[in-house]
C-alpha cells in the first residue's frame, strides 16, 4: 500500500521447510501443502479467534517495524490504516467491524449518515452526530474535518490517500492550508455540516471517506511532519508515549463516548506495541504463547518458513488467522526510462518471471494464490481471467524472442527495489529474470522507508515490487490509481510505481468513471485490466493471505477483509484480563 500497496512477509523457498517440497508441477506442497484435499491455513479465513473477548487488561503487539505513518493525512498502508482509524481517530464513515464479506460494508461514523448526493453526484454533505470530543473534551467540529483534508495536499504531508486530489473540485495546484489558504469546494455551513463539491461525478464517494483523509485534525494542534509522533485522538485510546522505532503506548481517551460509535468496542485499558523485533523471534514468541506473550499479538503476518511450526498443530491452528489481503503482488518498472519505455522488453519481464518459484518462496499455496489479472478475485466475480496464458512456470524462449526484437539478444541489466522482508520473492524474481539474460541487482530497504524510496520517482531504480489493494469492491479504486498517469508525484508518488502514463488508457477510465450503471462499470473495468496487461507496464505475480498467531489469551479476533487481513482492532480484546496487566 502508500495505503494500499503492501509490504511483505519475509520469505524463505519453501522447499526448504520440514513439512515438504516443492512439486515440479501441478499442486505444491509448502507447509505442510493441503490436508486431506483441504488448506488448513484458508480454512480460517472468517474465522474468530478466543470467543468472547472482556474488558480491562493489557493487549501487547510484537512488531518487527515502526509505523510508516499515523499522521491520518500520511497514512495509506494498510495495517497503519487499520491502526490508527480503529484506535486513535474516527472518520465520516468507516468499515463494519465483523469477519467476512460483512467487513467490506461501511457504516456512519462521525457523521449521521453514509451522506446526502445532489447535482448529480457532485456534491455531497454530510452531518457530524452531537456530542463528539477530542482526548481533551473540545467538540470536534466540521471544520476540523475540512482542515485535515486540506493538509492532505501540503508537500510537506507526502504518503497519505489523494482522493481528495482527484475528485475535490479546484483542487489543481492546492498546496495545503500553511498560507492561509482553503478549498473553496469544502464548505461548512456550521459546525456540524461539511459539504463537498467535486470535480465530476462519483456515486461511490462515501467509501473514500474511510480513509483517514477525513478525520478531524483542529488547526491550533497540527505540528506539520511532526504530528505523525503525537496525532490527537478522537477515538477511543490516546497516545501515552512514543520513542520511535522501540515502542508506542496507547492508554484510554476517557474523553470517547461509546454511545456515538457503533463500531469500536475498547475491550483492553491499554495497547503496547514493541518495536524493532526480528520476524522469526515474533513468530517463535507467538507460537509458544508463553507468559506476557499469551496476551499479545503479531504486527507482522507470519514467515513462510515458520509455517512448518503452526500447520502441524491443531492447536496453534486453531489461534490463526488467515485472511485473504485481496491485494495484487506486482513487479512494477519504470515506463518512462531505457530500457522499459519499449513495451517488448516489459513483456519479456512478463514471460521470463516464474510466478510459480516466487510463490513457493511465499509460503507456497498454503499463503497465497498466483495472479494472472491486475485487480484481485473479488473484482472479477470471485475468478481472476488467464487472457495472456502465461505458464505459471514462465517462458523463457519467448522472453529471450521478445528481447532480441527489441534489440536486445543479450539482455540487459537492472535493479530492483523491496522491503527487506520481501528479500525471498525478490531471490525468485532474479533467478528466473536470469534465465532470459535479465541481470538483477536486489536493493532492499526497511519497511518503514520503503514508500518514501520508491516513491522518489527521480532518485528510485527501474523495478520495484509491490502491491495494492481495492479501498472498496470497485475497478474505480484500483485501476486509475496504479494506472493513471495524470497524478504522478516527484516525491511520495503513490499507486502508479510504474510511471505508466497512456492516453487510450486515461480516456477510457474517464469514460468508466462517469457510467451511472455499476454493472456496467464493473464489465468494463476489468475489460480495462485486460487491456493494461497488454501493455505490460507491471507484471501481476500473487495475491497473498495475511497469516497472523494469537496469543492464547487473546479473543474475539479475526482478520478483516478491508484492512488487506490485519487484525481488526476494534474489537479485539483478552480472555482474562487479569492475565494481562502491563
Amino acid at each position: 500500500m502508500n495505503k494500499r500497496t503492501c509490504t511483505a512477509l519475509a520469505a524463505a523457498l519453501a522447499a526448504t521447510l520440514a513439512l515438504g517440497a516443492a512439486g515440479c508441477s501441478g499442486e505444491r506442497r509448502a507447509g505442510g501443502g493441503k490436508e486431506g484435499g483441504r488448506n488448513p491455513a484458508a480454512a480460517n479465513a472468517g474465522a474468530v479467534v478466543g470467543g468472547a473477548p472482556q474488558r480491562g487488561g493489557t493487549l501487547t503487539v510484537l512488531s518487527n517495524q515502526d509505523f510508516t505513518h499515523l499522521d491520518p493525512a500520511r497514512n495509506w498502508v494498510m495495517s497503519d490504516m487499520d491502526f490508527g482509524t480503529r484506535l486513535l481517530y474516527r472518520t465520516l464513515v468507516t468499515y463494519r467491524a465483523a469477519p467476512g464479506t460483512k467487513g467490506g460494508e461501511i457504516v456512519p461514523d462521525l457523521a449521521t449518515d453514509l451522506g446526502t448526493a445532489s447535482n448529480g453526484a457532485r456534491t455531497w454533505t454530510f452531518h457530524l452526530k452531537p456530542g463528539l470530543t477530542y482526548e481533551d473534551g473540545s467538540p470536534i467540529t466540521a471544520q476540523d474535518v475540512k482542515y485535515n483534508v486540506e493538509r492532505s495536499f501540503s508537500p510537506d504531508l507526502p504518503g497519505g490517500a489523494d482522493y481528495a486530489a482527484r475528485y475535490l473540485a479546484g483542487a489543481d495546484g492546492y498546496q495545503g492550508p500553511a498560507q492561509g489558504k482553503h478549498l473553496d469546494s469544502v464548505r461548512t455551513p456550521d459546525d456540524r455540516t461539511i459539504v463537498f463539491e467535486l470535480r465530476k461525478p462519483f456515486a461511490e464517494f462515501p467509501y473514500a471517506t474511510v480513509m483517514p483523509t477525513f478525520a478531524p485534525v483542529p488547526q491550533a494542534r497540527d505540528k506539520g511532519p511532526q504530528y505523525d509522533n503525537r496525532p490527537f485522538s478522537s477515538g477511543p485510546y490516546k497516545v501515552d508515549s512514543y520513542d520511535r522505532g522501540k515502542k508506542l503506548v496507547l492508554v484510554r481517551n476517557d474523553k470517547w463516548d461509546p454511545k456515538t460509535d457503533e463500531v469500536r468496542k475498547a475491550y483492553p485499558d491499554k495497547l503496547v506495541v514493541v518495536m524493532g523485533l526480528k520476524q522469526n523471534q515474533v513468530d517463535d514468541r507467538m507460537i509458544a504463547s508463553q507468559g506476557a506473550d499469551a496476551s499479545a499479538v503479531p504486527w507482522y503476518a507470519l514467515r513462510p518458513e515458520s509455517a512448518a511450526k503452526v500447520l502441524p498443530s491443531a492447536a496453534v491452528r486453531k489461534r490463526l488467522l488467515a485472511e485473504s489481503q485481496n491485494c495484487t503482488d506486482m513487479v512494477q518498472m519504470h515506463t518512462g526510462r531505457a530500457p522499459f519505455d519499449d513495451a517488448r522488453v516489459r513483456r519479456a519481464v512478463q514471460y521470463a518471471l516464474d510466478r510459480d518459484a516466487v510463490l513457493t518462496a511465499s509460503g507456497g499455496p498454503a499463503f497465497n494464490d498466483p495472479s494472472t489479472a491486475y485487480m484481485p478475485a473479488t473484482l472479477f466475480g470471485g475468478k481472476q481471467p488467464d487472457i495472456l496464458k502465461v505458464p505459471a512456470t514462465g517462458d523463457t524462449e519467448k522472453a529471450r524472442q521478445l528481447l532480441k526484437e527489441a534489440g536486445k539478444p543479450d539482455g540487459f541489466s537492472t535493479k530492483l527495489t523491496v522491503s527487506s522482508g520481501d528479500k525471498g520473492r525478490a531471490e525468485a524474481i532474479q533467478q528466473s529474470l536470469a534465465k532470459a539474460g535479465i541481470k538483477v541487482t536486489i536493493e532492499t530497504v526497511d519497511p518503514s522507508a520503503f514508500y518514501a524510496t520508491i516513491g522518489d520517482t527521480k532518485n528510485r531504480t527501474d523495478m520495484v515490487y509491490t502491491g495494492w489493494c481495492p479501498d472498496y469492491p470497485s475497478g474505480s479504486t484500483f485501476l486509475p490509481f496504479v494506472f493513471d498517469g495524470r497524478f504522478i508525484k516527484d516525491k511520495g508518488n503513490s499507486g502508479n510505481h510504474s510511471l505508466f502514463r497512456d492516453e487510450a488508457t486515461m480516456k477510457r477510465m474517464d469514460e468508466i468513471a462517469a457510467m451511472t450503471d455499476t454493472e456496467q462499470a464493473a464489465r468494463a473495468w476489468q475489460q480495462l485490466d485486460g487491456e493494461i496487461l497488454a501493455k505490460a507496464p507491471t507484471v501481476p505475480v500473487l495475491v497473498r493471505r495475511w497469516p497472523l498467531v494469537m496469543g492464547t489469551n487473546i479473543a474475539g479476533a479475526y482478520g478483516h477483509t478491508s484492512f488487506g487481513g490485519q487484525l481488526d482492532y476494534a474489537t479485539v480484546g483478552l480472555k482474562d484480563p487479569a492475565k494481562g496487566q502491563g
